[in-house]
């Protein structure tokens, strides 16, 4: 069945970074795009970034473009998130999901259990 594991979160004061990965199993993972969600008591549920199946294209959430960056490696079928410039705002669970949406969020969409990202000084 299809995994998804992050890791990586943590806390950051703002200006740093973190990288987030996303381990994926059960599938085949470089025929498929890949998007990240993150979710906060402020915000709810919001979509940051897709990627597509080979990685060639990216977008992003207004919020995030020019600080964070989507990647993928096929060979390790392994998604990343490369957060830099973390702001307060930022703080949030942070789920890698199965599946290509730009700018919208499916619920039957496979997605990991979510890991924390903390901003605080």
């Amino acid at each position: 069945q299809v995994q998804l594991v992050e890791s990586g979160g943590g806390l950051a004061q703002p200006g740093g970074s973190l990288r987030l990965s996303c381990a994926a199993s059960g599938f085949t993972f470089s025929d498929v795009g890949m998007y990240w969600v993150r979710q906060s008591p402020e915000k709810g549920l919001e979509w940051v970034s897709a990627i597509t199946h080979s990685g060639e294209g990216t977008y992003y959430t207004d919020s995030v473009k020019g600080r964070f960056t989507i990647s993928r490696d096929n060979a390790k079928n392994t998604l990343y998130l490369q957060m830099n410039n973390l702001k307060f705002e930022d703080t949030a669970v942070y789920f890698c999901v199965k599946g290509f949406r730009i700018r919208r969020i499916v619920d039957d969409d496979s997605r990991g259990q979510g890991i924390q990202v903390t901003v605080s000084s």
